[in-house]
């Protein structure tokens, strides 16, 4: 049978990482984050990690080819046999096109592409909303509120907000994302694995449909 391999689109804040590990689990396939290879490359210092810290002390985007290689050895490694599910990669057509090269050579291809779609505003709001603890405990304005306004529930120590999480970072963030991958979406689309996925649903019902998706495609 030949590996399955699926790609997760989405913007930051919709909930793509969740939902990749959670199709991963229910087709047992391996989930394989771009962040998560990159901090693994890194700290076991890697010959592709060490290239790439080049590059970003820096300050340079890593190019493509190491990201590409980093991919590479990942999906051949033996619990890959059945494929996986990419999650933050590919970022742009031209890494696409690399990556349809290299499952190619896997005897593969990319067989659905769900494209989870939520509103800009409702990013923002999930994103913006989001409080932390000194300690690491997270918070959310709307969705998990603390019982004091700013206050961690465990130990009263004072809520900040992570740069990232800022309104104003995170509509760059968005604009970002959509400059840069929005040709993506036309090059999926126009290979016909595509398919639109409304994000604003709950979680499970999410999973849901990106699971009929896949048992369509």
């Amino acid at each position: 049978m030949a590996p399955m391999y699926i790609v997760m689109l989405g913007p930051p804040g919709a909930g793509k990482g969740t939902q990749a590990k959670k199709i991963a689990q229910n087709l047992d396939l391996v989930h394989v984050s771009t962040g998560d290879l990159f901090r693994e490359n890194l700290k076991n210092e890697t010959d592709l990690g060490k290239l790439a810290q080049q590059y970003m002390n820096k300050g340079e985007l890593v190019p493509d080819d190491v990201t590409v290689r980093m991919v590479e050895e990942r999906l051949s490694r033996p619990d890959c046999e059945l494929g996986a599910v990419l999650d933050g990669f590919p970022r742009t057509p031209e890494q696409a096109e690399a990556l349809g090269d290299l499952l190619e050579k896997l005897g593969g291809e990319v067989k659905v592409v769900p494209y989870i779609k939520v509103p800009d505003e409702d990013l923002v709001e999930r994103l913006s909303g989001r409080w932390m603890s000194p300690s690491g405990r997270v918070y959310h304005e709307k969705f998990n509120p603390p019982k004091v306004k700013w206050i961690d529930d465990v130990d009263g120590s004072e809520l900040y907000q992570r740069e990232d999480d800022k309104p104003e970072t995170v509509r760059h963030r968005i604009e970002v994302y959509n400059q840069q991958t929005a040709p993506l979406i036309d090059y999926y689309r126009s290979q016909e694995v595509l398919v639109e996925i409304d994000g604003t649903k709950p979680i499970e019902e999410v999973t849901d449909d990106i699971m009929k998706a896949i048992e369509e495609a």
